[in-house]
């Protein structure tokens, strides 16, 4: 399998094709630091796969994998990226990604992966597969004034205690109010309403 790596930053880049190369089913067909310089190689030479960040100078990895898939529908793109927001996520989808992974992952795994994809299937980081399925909550409206305040807290990772202990509550008081909130806006626990508001992890804690 031969896969280009797309990325500005050339120590990642460096690092990917390093580890990737030691694969014994894999080749490194090149890098290249924006999504223009992506389309230019896949014509001279088309990759099996592409490891495309999004955030480049020129032509973001979203607009490359746009052009790349009306030019080349058999090279399958994988996003690798540091964003998880769930814009980023559905418009790489919508433009043809066939992957979502983080670069938080191992490169071990991000391999592993990049197989799996090779057979046809789809792959999606685990937190990228939250971030799609949490609920959306477009207003917070139904809540009263102490109620934000406590779900402000949450979304910066504050736990029971320390949120009693800023607002001069008891730990009994913020459960009872973080339920409340959570039936107000439709969410199952704590991580789905940080999820929902932030499209980040707060730390856990029902």
């Amino acid at each position: 399998m031969n896969v280009l790596i797309v990325d500005d930053d050339a120590l990642i880049c460096k690092s990917l094709a390093l580890t990737l190369a030691k694969e014994p089913d894999m080749q490194v067909a090149g890098t290249a630091t924006d999504g223009a310089q992506a389309v230019e190689m896949c014509e001279k030479n088309p990759p099996d796969l592409i490891l495309m960040d999004i955030r480049m100078p020129k032509v973001d990895g979203i607009q490359a994998t746009r052009l790349l898939k009306k030019r080349f529908p058999h090279i399958r793109v994988v996003m690798l990226t540091t964003f998880q927001d769930k814009p980023n996520i559905e418009m790489a989808l919508k433009a043809g990604a066939e992957g979502y992974l983080l670069k938080t992952d191992r490169i071990t795994d991000i391999a592993a992966k990049l197989r799996v994809l090779a057979q046809g299937t789809a792959v999606m980081d685990s937190e990228v597969l939250k971030t799609l399925t949490s609920p959306q909550i477009t207003s917070l409206e139904p809540l009263t004034p102490r109620e934000k305040d406590v779900l402000a807290l949450v979304t910066q990772g504050f736990t029971n205690r320390e949120i009693a202990e800023h607002l001069f509550l008891s730990e009994g008081t913020v459960r009872n109010v973080l339920s409340v909130i959570m039936d107000k806006l439709n969410v199952k626990n704590r991580t789905q309403l940080s999820l929902a508001v932030t499209g980040k992890n707060s730390k856990s804690e029902l």
